[in-house]
């Protein structure tokens, strides 16, 4: 089910009456949230006089060839400006996240804020802050939204190269390179048209996947060699990593990005699990195959939620009271994780 109000917000963007917008996404953001963010910051900046893309934490630094990768402001360190920015805008746009405790400390300077706020996104159960919404379940991407908003209220002549680049990494990353359940034909339809406007899938699927640093290829292999384990009565890949194999690797952010689907790429594996300490919390991802709801076993046990076949949670206790809880938890789905 796809919820649009956005016709209102148009009108008001078509008229000029926009000065200055803000646009942001979840912490550590990935190809999807950076790829519409940046996406719709190249459509925008021909509407509104002033345009801002303010991420709350860092990111990978494949990312950072993106178009309009230098106009991006980071909150943390720069709290201050990316505050100032938030209460002087008219509009905030709030891209591939719908809960404000998604973006941390930030999401209380945007809440604060008197702009009109604007949620683009594709997750299950949204939070309410918002006055105008474009939100659908079954999209595969933000980036996907973004392009239907361009499109179908604009026409695909407002979709510059540079829009169309960001937008098919979005499209790209989110579909795990077009193999994930959420690809369907729609999904390569907009792909094919984004080629059209100019996007190159062969410099972008470069940019993206042929990146590893040498620390990054050596955690991937130490991660098969040493910490992958198969648990076969349960059909499930386990990795869980301490604080001190982090430092080990140098691990910077974005190295971890695809471990998870290690797991998921051997077979008869239809549930791959991936638990970090990241010091102040351990994280974790978790992917699946056919109809096993990830989504619901992360947000039922660990704080957690996503998409039906890919979700992340987290826990402040101990990296191994995290996972024996899980090794505990998994063991009551048994039945449904051996009958994919």
């Amino acid at each position: 089910m796809r919820l649009d109000t956005l016709a209102p917000l148009i009108e008001n963007i078509q008229r000029g009456l926009y000065k200055k917008a803000v646009i942001t996404t979840h912490h550590k953001p990935d190809g999807d949230a950076m790829g519409s963010s940046l996406g719709l910051y190249a459509f925008l900046k021909h509407h509104v006089g002033d345009v801002r893309v303010i991420t709350p934490t860092d990111y990978a630094d494949f990312l950072n060839w993106l178009p309009g990768n230098d106009q991006v402001l980071i909150y943390e360190g720069n709290e201050s400006v990316a505050t100032a920015l938030t209460e002087e805008a008219d509009l905030v746009f709030c891209l591939d996240f719908n809960r404000l405790s998604r973006i941390n400390e930030y999401g209380d300077v945007v809440r604060n804020s008197k702009a009109e706020k604007v949620m683009i996104d594709h997750h299950l159960e949204p939070e309410h802050f918002q006055q105008h919404t474009l939100w659908d379940p079954k999209s595969s991407s933000t980036a996907e939204l973004v392009f239907h908003l361009i499109k179908h209220y604009f026409g695909l002549e407002h979709i510059s190269k540079d829009c169309a680049t960001c937008l098919f990494t979005g499209l790209m990353t989110d579909t795990g390179n077009f193999q994930y359940s959420n690809t369907n034909s729609l999904t390569h339809l907009i792909a094919a048209d984004l080629l059209e406007q100019g996007a190159d899938h062969v410099a972008i699927h470069e940019r993206i996947y042929d990146v590893f640093t040498p620390n990054r290829s050596k955690l991937f292999g130490y991660c098969m060699l040493h910490k992958l384990e198969v648990i076969p009565e349960l059909r499930t890949a386990l990795i869980y990593l301490t604080k001190e194999e982090l430092q080990q690797f140098d691990v910077q952010t974005g190295d971890t990005e695809g471990l998870v689907n290690l797991g998921l790429g051997l077979r008869g594996i239809v549930l791959s699990v991936l638990i970090i300490d990241r010091s102040k919390m351990v994280k974790m991802s978790f992917r699946s195959k056919g109809d096993f709801a990830v989504n619901e076993y992360a947000a039922k046990y660990f704080n957690g939620g996503g998409h039906r076949n890919a979700s992340g949670g987290a826990s402040d206790e101990p990296l191994e009271n995290v996972v024996q809880k899980f090794r505990d938890t998994i063991k009551d789905y048994q039945e449904a994780l051996m009958a994919i």
